[in-house]
C-alpha cells in the first residue's frame, strides 16, 4: 500500500469511499456517527486544499482515505473522564474511511502517520467497536471523553511512538 496527499480531482471517488463507510457504520451497529452526510464535500475540499488528506493505494485504485491534521486540535482541548498523556505538539487523525476491498488500512494509516509525528491522538464514537478495535490493537492508550463540534461524545486515545 502507498499512501499520497489526496488530489481534488479524486474528489469523486473519495465521496464514494466515504459512503461505503457510512453504509459499513450502519451495518455495524453504528448509525448515528457519521449519519447520511458526513464529512460534507466542503470539509474534504479543505483538507485536500490543507493538505491534510491522504489516499491510501493498492494496485493503482483509492481504497481508502483520512485526515492527519498535525497541531492542536480544538476539540481536545477539554477531556473528561481522564487526561491526555502529553500536551507535546501531536497529529490528529480524523475521517478515516475505505471501502473494504484491501486488508491492514488502519496498520498503514498508523504506521505512515507515526513517521510524519511520534505523537497521535484519535477519537471514535462509543458504537464504532470496529474503529475501537484498529485503534486498541495499535496500542493507542483510551485517555477520557471529549466532545466534538455537535456536542456529541466521543472516546479520545492517544499514543506517544516509543513510549507505549
Amino acid at each position: 500500500m502507498d499512501i499520497v496527499k489526496a488530489k481534488m480531482e479524486d474528489l469523486p471517488v473519495i465521496l464514494r469511499i466515504y459512503e461505503i463507510a457510512r453504509n459499513f457504520m450502519r451495518k455495524t451497529g453504528n448509525p448515528t456517527q457519521w449519519k447520511s452526510t458526513f464529512p460534507p464535500e466542503s470539509l474534504l475540499t479543505e483538507d485536500i486544499c490543507a493538505g491534510n488528506l491522504y489516499e491510501v493505494i493498492s494496485d493503482d485504485t483509492i481504497h481508502a482515505v483520512f485526515a492527519l491534521v498535525i497541531g492542536e486540535e480544538p476539540t481536545y482541548a477539554k477531556i473528561e473522564q481522564g487526561r491526555w498523556i502529553s500536551e507535546t505538539e501531536y497529529g490528529t487523525l480524523h475521517r478515516i474511511a475505505s471501502d473494504g476491498r484491501i486488508h491492514g488500512v488502519f496498520d498503514a494509516i498508523h504506521a505512515f502517520s507515526v513517521r510524519e509525528i511520534g505523537h497521535l491522538r484519535i477519537d471514535t464514537h462509543k458504537d464504532n467497536k470496529v474503529m475501537q478495535h484498529l485503534i486498541e490493537k495499535n496500542c493507542y492508550r483510551k485517555c477520557g471523553v471529549i466532545y466534538v463540534a455537535d456536542g456529541s461524545p466521543r472516546i479520545a486515545y492517544e499514543k506517544i511512538e516509543g513510549r507505549m
